[in-house]
């Protein structure tokens, strides 16, 4: 026999041996990674969730929320304060441009055009904790998360939006999960494609429309789904028997007089009922009935027969905030001066969007108003500057009439008109309705979200060459 031949019997006889050695340990590798705690290479030893060692986290600037005015200002303050700066903790993977909600529902936009993930509109040079915010402690900079680690922060941005309560009316949740139901609502991802199905479904009877007594997501919202329903009635040729009724809790039908001096005249000449100071309590779904309280007259009730009702929940800030009562005032509100958007006791803490107190109406449009005015005040902040910018209440609400038209509403805190185009903005347009349905969402996700825009200002100012005078 050769050496060569010799040397390669050798190591033959060496692998067997050691194989020999190593099988009962890949046994037991193959047994443990079929009970799960084989991980790779490595064999892992079960550990309890009590052992996990929780992290801490540490950031210059914290933004609780991830909806138009947090992204927005995440953006603007990671690209001037640099990456890793700023953390953004938000739990959601999916980024709603909600005002496309009104059109879906009347069948003009479909859903998955609604929303892109998280990960694409957070802006890279922050942080996102993909976490919820559960408790907040202003007194130490700390924030716990869902995922029991704390987050420790120079300035805090609260940005949590509203919470949906639909639960506080008793029967309407059950409603809304009846599989094909007379029941619907715009207001959330999880039930707005019901409400293009109501439509179509309807062929005669009463279609009912709500607004709760709470603060709302868009107060021009629950109306204009009464527009676009009224206007696809009569296009599919069954408007005569169906009688269509609008039942707010609010006193007015609108909260600017100057747009509601115009809007009572469409509601009239459509034929469709108002009723003010109603507010919807309960829904039967069973015998198909809404029970409405009177505002102005509490213990007056009216049981309402629907073959369709739209539902709009009451809404708050979400629970984690309201508990801690250092942050919010009486209703639950982060407490902050109206005109720089700071908080009255910790000037480390600002708000921006619907969680703050400010008495403006609650649109993402205000949101982009406030934007630059929370950027510039946080940044005088750290930089132990006095804060100087000023929100004036801008606030904007494209009011959908129908199909083809739209009326745009912009008002301040006065709720003075603030109107940016050099045309009556109390009228029904076609350029304003194209201007809805096609140009806002792109200004939303190239120019807000990235932090670019901040509101029609510099628009209306130069507009306002060509305004007549008054």
């Amino acid at each position: 026999m050769s050496l060569k031949r010799r040397r390669r019997c050798r190591v033959r006889s060496a692998m067997i041996k050691s194989y020999s050695r190593l099988a009962p340990a890949l046994r037991q590798g193959k047994l443990l990674a079929q009970r799960g705690t084989f991980s790779g290479r490595y064999l892992v030893r079960p550990i309890s969730s009590s052992q996990v060692q929780r992290d801490k986290h540490d950031c210059k600037v914290l933004v609780v929320g991830g909806g138009c005015g947090g992204c927005a200002l995440a953006a603007k303050l990671s690209t001037r304060l640099g990456k890793g700066k700023v953390i953004v903790l938000e739990p959601e993977e999916r980024h709603y441009y909600q005002p496309m909600f009104t059109l879906i529902g009347g069948g003009m936009k479909r859903l998955e055009q609604s929303y892109k993930q998280m990960a694409d509109v957070l802006p890279k040079k922050a942080k996102w904790l993909k976490e919820k915010a559960v408790e907040f402690d202003p007194d130490n900079n700390t924030v716990r998360t869902s995922g029991g680690n704390t987050v420790k922060y120079d300035m805090l941005l609260i940005a949590t939006g509203l919470q949906l309560n639909y639960n506080k009316v008793p029967g309407l949740q059950a409603a809304l999960a009846v599989p094909n139901g007379k029941v619907c609502s715009i207001y959330s991802p999880k039930y707005v494609d019901r409400v293009f199905n109501c439509l179509r479904n309807i062929k005669e009877g009463n279609a009912i429309f709500s607004y709760p007594s709470s603060s709302i997501k868009c107060a021009g919202a629950p109306q204009k789904i009464v527009y676009i329903a009224e206007h696809y009635f009569r296009r599919t040729g069954k408007r005569d028997k169906i009688n269509i009724t609008y039942n707010t809790a609010l006193p007015v039908l609108f909260g600017v007089k100057h747009y509601a001096d115009a809007l009572w005249p469409i509601m009239n000449k459509r034929n469709i009922t108002v009723n003010t100071c109603r507010n919807l309590i309960e829904v039967k779904h069973e015998q198909d009935i809404a029970v409405f309280e009177a505002i102005n007259k509490p213990g007056t009730y009216f049981e309402e027969k629907y073959s369709m009702l739209h539902a709009v929940p009451p809404q708050s800030a979400p629970d984690e905030l309201t508990r801690c009562k250092q942050l919010v005032d009486e209703a639950g509100y982060v407490d902050v001066d109206k005109f720089t958007l700071q908080h009255t006791k910790y000037k480390n803490v600002f708000a921006i969007g619907d969680s703050a107190n400010t008495p403006n109406s609650k649109t993402a449009a205000a949101a982009a108003a406030q934007s630059p005015v929370v950027f510039q005040n946080m940044i005088a902040v750290l930089e132990g500057k006095p804060v100087r910018e000023v929100y004036d209440g801008y606030a904007s609400c494209p009011l959908v009439t129908g199909y083809h038209t739209c009326m745009l509403a912009e008002f301040d805190y006065s709720l003075t008109p603030l109107e940016t185009f050099p045309v009556a903005q109390n009228k029904e347009r076609y350029s304003m309705f194209i201007m809805k349905k096609d140009l806002m969402p792109i200004l939303y996700w190239k120019l807000m979200l990235p932090g670019y825009w901040n509101g029609p200002a510099l628009m209306r100012k130069i507009f306002s060459v060509f305004k007549s005078k008054q």
